[in-house]
C-alpha cells in the first residue's frame, strides 16, 4: 500500500457480495475508487471461522491484498454480539475472550491496524451491574492482549444505550487508559440518537482513530440510503476538519446482495467525497 496523500476512505465489507473471491473483492473496492477494505468479522459461524483460519488461507487474502493494493486497515469485529464480553455465562465469555485473542492474532497476520468493538455488554439479553462489571474485566484483558500485541482497540458509539456516544467510551478509557484503547465514532449513531455531534466529537478529537459514516434517522440506525436521512454531514465533516482529524473514513453500507453493487458504492463515495470537500478535506479523486 502506497502511503496516502488524500484523507484515507474504505468501503466495509458487508457493502460488497458475499460469494466471490477475495482477489475479487479487492479488485471491487480499486475499481469503485476506495482506498481499502474494512474486513468484517460479525456473529455468522462463516465470518467467526476466518479466526480459526490455517496461515495458508491468510496467505491467500494476503496475495489479493499484493495484487490489487488495496489493503484491509481495520476490522469490524461484531461477533462479540453473539459471544459478549459481559455475559454471565463463563463459558460465553470465555469464548469472547478466544474471539478477542484471534482477532488480534488475525490482525497481526493480515495488516490491520485497528479493531473496531461494538460498545456493549451484552447485546440480547437485558444487561445490569454484573454484566457491566464483567465487561470491564474482559475488556481490562483485551487491552492487556492488544498491548503485547500492538494492536489498536477502538470502541465504536452503538446503536446500543451501553456506549451510544463519545462521552460514555471517553468514561470508560479514562478509567482503563492505554495508548492502544481509542474511540471509533459513528456520526450516524450519534446523529440517530439525538446527540449534539460536534460536542460529542470534540469530547473525543484527541482518540479517534476511525470514522464510520452512514445515514440515519432518529432511531434507525441502518440501511438508510445516502442523502435520504437527517444526518448532517457536511457540519460533522467540517467539525472534524476544524480539529484537525485526519485519520481514515469507511462508508459503512449494506448492499453486497443486489447487482447493482458497483453503482450504489461508487454513488456513495462520489456522495460523500463531495460533502467532505466542503469541508476541506481533499482527494486525488
Amino acid at each position: 500500500m502506497k502511503l496516502q496523500q488524500h484523507t484515507p476512505l474504505g468501503i466495509y465489507e458487508k457493502a460488497l457480495p458475499e460469494d466471490i473471491s477475495w482477489q475479487e473483492k479487492l479488485s471491487i473496492v480499486a475499481e469503485c475508487g476506495y482506498d481499502f477494505l474494512e474486513i468484517s468479522i460479525d456473529e455468522s459461524e462463516e465470518r467467526l471461522e476466518r479466526l480459526y483460519w490455517p496461515q495458508s488461507k491468510k496467505y491467500e487474502l494476503l496475495q489479493a491484498i499484493a495484487a490489487t493494493g488495496i489493503p484491509s486497515l481495520s476490522m469490524c469485529l461484531s461477533g462479540h454480539r453473539k459471544y459478549p464480553m459481559g455475559s454471565e455465562s463463563p463459558v460465553i465469555r470465555k469464548k469472547s475472550l478466544d474471539i478477542m485473542e484471534r482477532a488480534i492474532q488475525f490482525s497481526v497476520d493480515i495488516g490491520v491496524r485497528v479493531i473496531q468493538l461494538a460498545g456493549y455488554d451484552v447485546y440480547y439479553e437485558n444487561g445490569n451491574q454484573k454484566t457491566r462489571e464483567l465487561y470491564c474485566k474482559s475488556m481490562s484483558q483485551a487491552i492487556e492482549m492488544a498491548s503485547k500485541a500492538n494492536v489498536m482497540l477502538a470502541i465504536e458509539t452503538m446503536d446500543h444505550p451501553f456506549m451510544n456516544s463519545v462521552s460514555k467510551i471517553m468514561d470508560f478509557i479514562d478509567a482503563y487508559p492505554s495508548p492502544l484503547l481509542q474511540i471509533y465514532p459513528d456520526i450516524g449513531n450519534l446523529s440517530a440518537w439525538g446527540l449534539n455531534v460536534k460536542d460529542e466529537l470534540k469530547k473525543g478529537c484527541g482518540n479517534i482513530v476511525g470514522i464510520h459514516v452512514k445515514d440515519t434517522v432518529s432511531q434507525v440506525f441502518r440501511r438508510i440510503d445516502f442523502g435520504t436521512g437527517t444526518v448532517d454531514f457536511c457540519q460533522a465533516f467540517k467539525d472534524l476538519y476544524d480539529f484537525h482529524y485526519q485519520g481514515p473514513f469507511v462508508i459503512e453500507m449494506w448492499s453486497g446482495d443486489k447487482q447493482d453493487h458497483k453503482e450504489k458504492i461508487t454513488y456513495a463515495r462520489r456522495w460523500i467525497q463531495a460533502k467532505m470537500k466542503q469541508a476541506g478535506y481533499c482527494f486525488d479523486h
